[in-house]
């Protein structure tokens, strides 16, 4: 594999995959989150309010189970854990790469820079990955 292929198809893929990700579990905590607030304030609003008693108690139980189903959603899937790691990790390979493409830090009197940046980006891959299984077995 050359390493502009190398490049191409594993740190460029990667760099997408981390950054999809990312952007989608900071937009689901940001939902959780927003909607735990909304419906937070909502209960005290909605139980000050003179209108059909059966009917608001309904409301409010529904909001409240909704905080807690959404609490215990955000706590579960740990949508603002993932987002930093995912970001994290995308952010550190493109810093990887950079610093190849440049010949700067680690690459800069490196006598074989492609296999360095094999390694450094395989191993941050590999570590990903590795936290990524210890908890799912932590979960099951």
């Amino acid at each position: 594999m050359t390493e502009e292929q190398y490049i191409k198809e594993r740190i460029d893929d990667q760099i997408k995959w981390y950054s999809n990700k990312a952007t989608t579990n900071k937009l689901l905590n940001h939902w959780t989150k927003g909607a735990i607030i909304v419906f937070s304030a909502a209960i005290p609003l909605l139980a000050g309010l003179d209108f059909c008693t059966g009917l608001k108690n309904v409301i409010l139980g529904i909001l409240g189970a909704l905080i807690a189903i959404l609490s215990g959603l955000s706590g579960l899937l740990k949508f603002q854990e993932k987002w930093t790691e995912y970001r994290t990790t995308s952010e550190t390979l493109k810093h990887e790469k950079i610093l190849f493409q440049t010949k700067t830090g680690p690459y800069s009197e490196e006598t074989e820079p492609f296999k360095l940046l094999v390694t450094r980006t395989e191993n941050l891959v590999s570590k990903e990955h590795s936290a990524w299984s210890q908890y799912i077995n932590k979960q099951n």
